[in-house]
């Protein structure tokens, strides 16, 4: 019988894992520790480690634990079961009297809690706990720890949309049971992803014959339907069927009994021209307001038709079956290995408003959260998406607000280097916005800056890249302006340093952010 797993080892853990940059050493740290869990540690375990509790957020703020006073303990005593079990009584704390119930529960937690243990636990509730053991390094470590291939963890996890409950498979049912792990209609999978090409020429002589197909300017869904039941989930896996009542409608209508379709929420005017992604995303993003206009749903791909899996059915026939449920509802596009018959089709992309095109193999399997080769996206515009670090007070008519944006890339190991700045592109309304939210998650000020959690995202265009010392990343934006923040995105999915130091040795735009339109949130 293996002992309780102490809650100071898991601590201790994640400080090694956050030491070390060498992705072999994080798989290794983690691994160590997945493997002497008892099965109901595991599903905490990997779900603190990978940055968030299995109960997710639960309203523990800055405020409530400055209110937690406590010495810490000398030496440690909790075990990763009780800290599990006072996790769940935070969360179940509601209604009249939470907020007094909250403290005590907090407190005395923390009285047990050793310095260490304390630090972690303060991260967690705070969602800031970034050591580097993203999705895919503890995929790896899982497999480590079962002994199953990572090809099989990384699977199940795309279809679970559960790493944790995952883990606790591989670990205790291992390959057997992750193989029994399949889609189920009604239940999100990751969406598959695409990485960028600077020119449709480019992305055929990537990808082979392809379907050319506009990339538009909405909101990324995935719908559900399983007889007269619809679900509508966002690409992180939300469900906002509530907010979009007339695609759940139309959905409902479609001659089949059970389908999953990957499209696109987004506002359309009477010639079938994209509304401002701000306006869409504003819909999208609230509580459906009465009078307000739905936003439509244009679909471009088929993951299951009424009892059949069609993830590892070549694009070509899924589009194939796509066309004979959605119809209309279809996004435009053509299947060729002709870059001027592609070119042709992001032209007219282009001339409808839209924002570009998607080149995809058309014998690609659909790999559900991956960036695979086999998707490309083509925009004329280059842009990132990358994370604001801090920014310094403005002067002039900028008086007043926080102004000239410090920009940060994403190391894949964790954490965020510092790429360039900019304070072009800022309107007003959007200026007044940023200051207020940047002064809300500001950690401390040097100078005239004000720096920050590092939690928005913001689209930037850019001319390019150029070798500099002047940043941690070693190398600076060419012309940056702001184009939008991304309300849609968290920073675990900013562009990478080496997506942004692509722009610099010629091997395209780099870009991995979604390049919709100019906008404010």
């Amino acid at each position: 019988m293996m002992d309780a797993v102490r809650f100071a080892e898991l601590a201790a853990t994640s400080d090694a894992v956050a030491a070390t940059g060498a992705r072999s050493a994080k798989v290794r740290a983690l691994a160590d520790l997945l493997a002497r869990l008892v099965p109901d540690e595991v599903v905490p375990a990997v779900a603190m480690l990978a940055g968030e509790a299995r109960q997710g957020r639960i309203g523990v703020g800055w405020a409530l634990l400055a209110e937690v006073d406590v010495p810490a303990a000398p030496e440690p005593s909790l075990t990763l079961a009780e800290v599990d079990a006072a996790l769940d009584a935070l969360a179940e704390a509601r209604g009249s009297g939470s907020a007094a119930r909250r403290r005590r529960l907090l407190a005395e937690l923390f009285a047990r809690a050793t310095e260490a243990e304390a630090s972690f636990l303060r991260r967690l509730l705070l969602g800031e706990l970034r050591q580097g053991a993203l999705e895919g390094v503890m995929a790896d470590a899982v497999a480590r720890a079962a002994g199953v291939p990572v090809a099989a963890v990384r699977r199940a996890a795309m279809l679970a949309g559960d790493l944790p409950r995952v883990a606790g498979l591989a670990l205790h049912g291992g390959e057997e049971a992750l193989a029994a792990v399949s889609m189920e209609v009604l239940r999100p999978v990751l969406p598959m992803l695409a990485a960028t090409s600077p020119d449709v020429a480019d992305a055929l002589a990537a990808c082979g014959r392809s379907s050319v197909e506009w990339k538009l300017d909405g909101a990324r869904i995935q719908v559900h339907r399983a007889g007269d039941e619809v679900r509508i989930f966002t690409r992180n896996l939300n469900d906002v069927t509530e907010r979009l009542p007339s695609i759940a409608a139309a959905v409902r209508a479609m001659p089949v009994d059970a389908v999953v379709l990957d499209g696109e929420a987004i506002g359309l005017d009477d010639e079938e021209r994209p509304h401002a992604f701000q306006d869409t995303m504003s819909r999208f993003g609230t509580q459906r307001v009465a009078g307000a206009p739905d936003l439509a749903a244009r679909f471009f791909d088929c993951l299951h038709l009424d009892g059949r899996d069609l993830l590892d059915e070549p694009l070509e026939r899924r589009l194939e079956v796509l066309a004979g449920v959605v119809g209309a509802w279809r996004i435009p596009g053509r299947l060729t290995d002709d870059p001027v018959e592609a070119a042709a089709v992001l032209d007219d992309a282009l001339a409808n408003g839209h924002e570009g095109v998607m080149v995809k193999a058309a014998g690609s399997r659909y790999e559900a959260g991956r960036r695979g080769a086999t998707w490309r996206k083509v925009k004329p515009v280059r842009t990132l998406d990358l994370v604001v670090l801090g920014a310094e007070w403005g002067h002039g008519r900028r008086r007043g607000w926080l102004s000239n944006l410090h920009l940060g890339a994403r190391r894949p190991e964790g954490g965020f280097v510092m790429v360039g700045k900019t304070f072009k592109g800022l309107t007003d309304e959007l200026l007044a916005w940023q200051t207020a939210e940047l002064l809300a998650r500001e950690e401390r000020r040097d100078g005239i800056a004000v720096l920050v959690r590092p939690e928005l995202v913001v689209e930037v265009a850019l001319d390019g890249v150029q070798v500099s010392r002047r940043y941690a990343g070693g190398v600076a934006l060419r012309f940056a302006r702001v184009r939008r923040y991304r309300p849609d995105k968290g920073p675990d999915e900013a562009d990478t340093i080496d997506a942004v130091r692509a722009l610099g040795n010629g091997r395209g735009n780099g870009a991995t952010g979604a390049g919709r339109g100019p906008g404010a949130p």
